[in-house]
């Protein structure tokens, strides 16, 4: 049953990218583009306007009957139920090796300070 929704709601997130990359730019933001009635501002609803609006819907609709699916199996157990405190091993400390001759230390103010060579 999850399965199948799931399908549908990727089925439906594609449509809705395409059918909105498909619609014609109006420029200027928030519903403001050219077109349309002066009384109202909004423009006369198109095919592509119309399909938008079912493809939102039903995407809407899916994610919620999800969320609901996905609620109700994880009320019946935790995550934690699956690990069994034996399974669990105990980390292991061990303190890695310096590299032998180079120190990744400073050199001290008593060590000779090397000159370059000119070569």
């Amino acid at each position: 049953m999850e399965n199948v929704i799931l399908v549908i709601h990727l089925i439906l997130a594609l449509c809705l990218i395409g059918i909105v990359l498909l619609q014609r730019s109006e420029g200027g933001g928030l519903g403001m583009g050219g077109g349309g009635d002066v009384m109202t501002g909004r423009a006369a609803a198109t095919a592509l306007g119309k399909l938008t609006w079912i493809f939102a819907i039903g995407f809407i609709c899916t994610s919620l009957t999800l969320t609901v699916l996905a609620r109700r199996d994880a009320a019946t157990s935790s995550v934690m139920d699956g690990v069994a405190i034996e399974d669990v091993a105990p980390a292991e400390t061990t303190t890695p090796a310096l590299p032998s001759g180079d120190s990744l230390l400073p050199p001290s103010a008593d060590a000779p300070i090397e000159a370059p060579r000119a070569d």
